[in-house]
């Protein structure tokens, strides 16, 4: 098969504790790139996420940065993209599903489409990108899965087609019907999750199978595949692939019932990778001269090495260990003789990679997120928008010996985008101010700081809400200090001014009609 083209590259999307973590952690398990699954639940086993690799989320349960995981399945090269489920961190989800081709979304069956998964389908949505629905926790109880595909269909606006269907709901959750083959699939053993869950495969007619599920749901199941059939929407699959109709699967990621069946389907319709629209026009992944663009970068995922790792997406071309490849940016020509793929913290050096692939590539600091890499052309891929902070605070230094590893730990978290750093005019490095979407980003920054940097730090939270920067002939900070808000500069030497709410910005855009007040830096408007 083409390598292009068996490629399969997607991120999952979700409200938190949908069981984002624990689903990922399954089609690991399924793909044969794990032989005993961890689990978010099973902490006394000391058996934690595969994807979590941070302490923090392993000694919380929860995912608070971008997995990078890949594995080969039936002939597929599979790019996992798992992303924060905490909503103070969209930001970082938002940039993780540039570099995807599909997106997963992860629906709680007992609360149905919540906040956060809204706002990141519309993400994807905007990008054009297909969809595809697996409804979780069906083990337990929850809506009636016909209420919640009218769900999805109102609140989001798509259309839906269930692949499959459940058999029971609850504690009586016995199996999913697949609706292409008419085919009847009954999960057997413990339930615990652990290990490939055994099943018994046959169909409606068959006695065996018939025989293992109560009457009632047997009648059920009939009832609400003849109601499908009748006044359920096709199967298009032009529609799946502009985003516009979404497959519906059932299954509990935890208990792994339906686990198989989703990954075996989903590789069959979801794309490969597609092409991306450049400064100059659409690159196909099939052309020759390599070409990607940097979406992430983390620091210290080996805390032996204090290495920097910038994520790149392959899209077009072939990558090859030890190429020399052009940063669109600088229009320095760079060596790139240090790559990786990542299972969590597991790194393997990689010798090639194609369209779809994300690699690691090992960074002095040149590379920031967005950076576009070519062979030879000076294009540049789409910009990655910065979401507006909402929240800020003064980072104070207790020990003045660690001003060094307290000014490159900031740094380095400012480049990685887990936090926007500001500085005053006059007085420049010190006591920094950091800009956020939630709160839980700065109880990261701290944790890191001190964890990984050695520093103590302590967090004074300052009054306002809004950021805009300034831009006009010849401006001060004393003409833009009102005496009610915070006059800053960004890294690039912008003036940031924060107000306490909107009406206040309101108020001072309306006094200082010379000021123009922008929502991104100057030249980067998004």
């Amino acid at each position: 098969m083409n390598e292009i083209k068996r490629r399969r590259t997607f991120a999952i999307i979700s409200h938190p504790d949908a069981g984002k973590t624990t689903l990922t952690e399954k089609l690991l398990l399924y793909g044969g790139a794990v032989h005993l699954a961890g689990t978010v639940k099973s902490r006394k086993s000391k058996r934690y996420a595969m994807s979590d690799w941070m302490e923090m989320e392993k000694q919380r349960g929860i995912s608070v940065t971008s997995s990078v995981l890949q594995f080969d399945y039936k002939g597929h090269r599979i790019n996992i993209l798992d992303t924060p489920g905490h909503q103070d961190f969209s930001e970082d989800t938002y940039r993780t599903l540039m570099a995807a081709d599909s997106a997963v979304m992860l629906i709680d069956a007992a609360k149905g489409v919540e906040e956060q998964t809204k706002k990141l389908f519309h993400v994807c949505r905007k990008r054009g990108i297909p969809i595809f629905t697996f409804i979780n926790k069906m083990d337990r109880a929850g809506k009636e899965p016909l209420d919640l595909l009218d769900e999805i269909e109102k609140v989001l606006n798509i259309k839906s087609y269930p692949v499959n269907w459940p058999i029971g709901r609850g504690q009586e959750f016995k199996g999913i019907y697949g609706r292409a083959a008419s085919r009847i699939e009954l999960f057997s053993g413990s339930g615990h999750g652990t290990a490939i869950v055994p099943t018994q495969v046959g169909d409606l007619s068959d006695p065996a199978i018939v025989g293992n599920v109560s009457e009632t749901v047997y009648r059920l199941l009939k009832e609400d595949l003849e109601l499908l059939d009748l006044a359920g929407d096709d199967f298009n699959f032009d529609l799946v692939d502009r985003g516009e109709l979404t497959p519906v699967y059932f299954g509990s990621a935890l208990t792994n019932f339906g686990v198989g069946a989703f990954l075996d389907s989903f590789i069959e319709l979801a794309p490969p990778p597609h092409e991306k629209p450049s400064s100059t026009g659409i690159i196909p992944p099939e052309q020759p001269e390599f070409s990607g663009f940097i979406f992430k970068i983390q620091a210290n995922m080996d805390p032996a090495h204090r290495d920097r790792i910038a994520f790149l997406r392959i899209c077009s071309g072939v990558f090859r260990r030890g190429m020399v490849v052009k940063h669109v940016p600088t229009g320095k020509n760079i060596r790139l003789s240090q790559s990786r793929q990542f299972m969590a913290q597991e790194a393997t050096t990689v010798e090639e990679a194609y369209p779809g692939d994300i690699i690691g590539i090992f960074d002095t600091g040149i590379f920031h997120i967005g950076d576009t890499l070519t062979e030879k052309s000076t294009y540049r891929f789409e910009a990655i928008p910065k979401f507006q902070p909402e929240m800020f605070a003064r980072v104070h230094l207790r020990d003045a010996i660690k001003r060094k590893q307290f000014i490159k730990g900031i740094e380095q978290l400012a480049e990685e985008g887990a936090v926007q750093k500001f500085h005053y005019p006059e007085i420049g490095l010190e006591s920094p101010v950091i800009g956020a979407v939630g709160v839980l980003q700065f109880e990261v920054i701290e944790y890191r700081l001190t964890h990984e940097y050695g520093v103590d730090i302590s967090l004074e939270h300052l009054p306002f809400t809004v950021a805009r920067w300034a831009a006009g002939e010849n401006l001060t900070a004393r003409e833009l200090d009102n005496g009610n808000n915070l006059v800053l500069k960004d890294n690039d030497g912008h003036f940031v001014v924060l107000f306490r709410n909107e009406w206040a910005f309101n108020w001072e855009a309306g006094r200082n009609k010379k000021t123009v007040y922008l929502e991104h830096p100057p030249g980067k408007e998004q």
